[in-house]
């Protein structure tokens, strides 16, 4: 790891994946370390950020949010996000761990939506300043499986993505896949069906050699 450039590390995956849990404690295995570290989400990550993550993941009314809408919107959270939090964090030699960057977008805006994927990467890296995560780790389970996991939360409503059909997740989910084949070196897929601590000791040891 470059100190001067910090360690950008992204967890994506499906709803229900487990991603916070691991965010969470992939953090506190680097602070043993003698890491800072710095946790995020997308969309949101900055007040403004949040305040367009809760249009786009909760907007209810008869104005539908179209797809090209709903990917400037999530450019224009990661725009806010990137020079806010993560550079700046990443020029301190800072850690960022952040939960969901643009593979969400090509995943979800690409893949299930099906908007351009060369305009999805052009609007991704104008919007991230450029700056790809160092490892990325994809939380892969089947859509039905995650939909079992958050069930429990029914009562409180699921957001708009959730809301979709199990084949949108499906596409999902496949594109995931797809762009973890495209780029091994740098998207390790983690079985997510797996119980915690151990698909939380699969990422610590990929970590700790990338860090050798």
């Amino acid at each position: 790891m470059d100190k001067k450039n910090g360690f950008f590390i992204t967890f994506e995956g499906p709803e229900g994946a487990g991603k916070s849990s691991q965010v969470r404690m992939l953090a506190e295995h680097l602070t043993a370390l003698g890491m800072e570290c710095i946790l995020t989400r997308e969309p949101g990550g900055t007040p403004l950020a949040e305040d367009i993550r809760q249009v786009v993941k909760s907007h209810h009314s008869s104005e539908p949010v179209h797809p090209e809408t709903e990917l400037l919107l999530m450019e224009a959270a990661r725009s806010q996000h990137v020079h806010e939090v993560i550079l700046p964090a990443l020029a301190a030699g800072k850690t960022v761990i952040c939960d969901r960057f643009y593979d969400s977008t090509t995943a979800y805006q690409g893949g299930a939506r099906n908007l351009p994927l060369d305009t999805i990467n052009i609007l991704n890296s104008f919007a991230a300043a450029g700056r790809k995560p160092d490892l990325t780790f994809l939380m892969d389970l089947p859509p039905e499986v995650g939909f079992e996991r958050i069930r429990s939360r029914e009562s409180e409503g699921y957001d708009r993505f959730e809301n979709e059909n199990i084949q949108f997740h499906r596409t999902v989910r496949q594109a995931f896949i797809d762009l973890a084949a495209g780029e091994p070196e740098r998207v390790k897929v983690i079985d997510a069906t797996a119980d915690i601590a151990t698909i939380s000791g699969q990422i610590r040891k990929i970590v700790d050699e990338h860090l050798r």
